[in-house]
């Protein structure tokens, strides 16, 4: 896939964040769009600005990606009201910090629904009309915490490498079975979003110095940069696009030093992060 023109393409999570600026983006690009997401005012806002920036038809709908059986209806009725679909970008996503003898239960299947099996319902239901189209690519978000690991993000890091590890297994077997679908996985670093805000913690953590510790200390890149550079790999065939600084450097580091790397974000965490706060 070498354009967006003219293609229909499909955005989870589309509400704020990444998700709005990529069909932000898409839609200058003379993109068709589905968009999805919980937050149905956030939603319906990026749909209007979507048909302001120039995409040829907007459809929007409330979408729980953590329910497999309205994925499946809406992969259908997505199918059925465009004639065709192109691109699916799984990238619905929430957070949870905290450690991990101290997280809830039920939280780390609340992460674990959206973030990992939101992507593998996205992908199982869109993928057979992806085929049918011809010219097909999946975009699946995993994080710089599909990459490398970091304290009080165990679930969260968990849920990004198994979206790592589909992504990559399923590329694999598109190109085996020689389906005209690519697929590629996104490692964004910090980006200046509200999943911090949003997102749950363990008992005992501060929610709030968690939150301002992202944003001040994490979040470099914009949401608009960011969809202009998954955008960019996505159109140049990358399986794999980090997006920003922070996730080159720390991938880089990972690579060099191994599994020592550990040691030195275990030292560093101790030193920089707030008490009883973890990063997100």
């Amino acid at each position: 896939m070498k354009t967006l023109d003219a293609k229909v393409v499909v955005i989870t999570g589309a509400a704020s964040g990444i998700g709005r600026a990529l069909a932000l983006d898409a839609a200058g690009r003379g993109a068709l769009l589905a968009l999805s997401d919980v937050d149905e005012a956030g939603l319906a806002e990026t749909g209007t600005l979507a048909e302001q920036a120039g995409a040829r038809e907007v459809r929007v709908d409330r979408l729980d990606v953590a329910d497999r059986a309205a994925v499946t209806a809406y992969a259908d009725a997505v199918a059925e009201h465009f004639g065709r679909v192109n691109v699916v970008v799984n990238n619905a996503g929430v957070a949870l910090a905290g450690d991990f003898t101290e997280l809830d239960p039920g939280d780390m299947e609340w992460i674990m629904g959206i973030n990992f099996w939101g992507v593998v319902h996205g992908c199982k239901a869109f993928l057979p009309h992806l085929i049918a189209s011809g010219d097909g690519h999946v975009v699946n978000l995993s994080s710089l915490f599909g990459l490398v690991s970091m304290p009080g993000q165990s679930m969260y890091c968990a849920a990004k490498y198994a979206v790592r590890g589909m992504s990559e297994a399923l590329r694999e077997e598109m190109l085996v079975a020689r389906h005209p679908v690519g697929v590629t996985v996104v490692h964004p670093g910090g980006i200046k979003t509200a999943i911090a805000r949003n997102a749950r913690v363990a008992e005992g953590e501060d929610q709030q110095a968690t939150a301002d510790f992202f944003d001040r200390k994490l979040a470099k890149m914009s949401p608009e940069q960011a969809a202009h550079v998954i955008w960019s790999g996505v159109l140049g065939g990358k399986a794999r696009v980090l997006v920003g600084s922070d996730a080159h450097a720390l991938h880089t580091l990972a690579k060099l030093t191994g599994s020592r790397y550990q040691d030195l974000v275990a030292r560093v965490s101790r030193r920089v992060m707030p008490a009883r706060t973890k990063v997100v």
